[in-house]
């Protein structure tokens, strides 16, 4: 019986080519432009939620409508800047973000569907070793130590 595939893909090396290329320019746009934050530091600053982003964009409408009102010690041209940055970093986000969990999702199919295969062909050694197939005991006892270790582990997690 054969394995169902849940997925099936390829791409050709000018594809990948491409892909890469691409990918190192956005790099090189983003590079100078972006930050690194620590786990800490993301904890730290957190993100805006849609409430926050609300006071924000209302802010923003205001402050334009009435400048003398706009605190002399807020630097109104950089929060401009910042607002204006921030807009134009958010879709791209949400496209990159998008484009990875396809990735991902992608990734995870193509996993499963390895790995499926990777089994049935283990389970095939098994067989043909115990058939004395040349050779298959020699494959079989190489990868049946994988298997050990996993069952070592799921037992060492149901005895805690």
């Amino acid at each position: 019986m054969a394995l169902e595939n849940l997925i099936s893909i390829s791409f050709t090396e000018k594809e990948l080519t491409q892909l890469d290329q691409h990918l190192d320019g956005i790099k090189q746009i983003l590079n100078g432009k972006t930050v690194n934050l620590t786990a800490e530091q993301r904890t730290q600053y957190g993100r805006i939620a849609n409430q926050n982003k609300l006071i924000v964009d209302k802010s923003k409408n205001y402050m334009e409508q009435h400048p003398d009102w706009v605190p002399k010690f807020l630097d109104k041209e950089e929060f401009d800047k910042d607002y204006l940055a921030r807009t134009q970093v958010e879709s791209r986000v949400q496209k990159l973000e998008n484009l990875g969990q396809q990735l991902i999702d992608t990734k995870t199919l193509l996993d499963h569907d390895n790995y499926s295969n990777a089994l049935s062909f283990y389970r095939m050694m098994r067989y043909l070793a115990g058939e004395n197939e040349p050779g298959a005991k020699t494959v079989y006892n190489d990868m049946k130590v994988l298997f050990q270790r996993s069952t070592t582990i799921n037992k060492d997690v149901d005895t805690e």
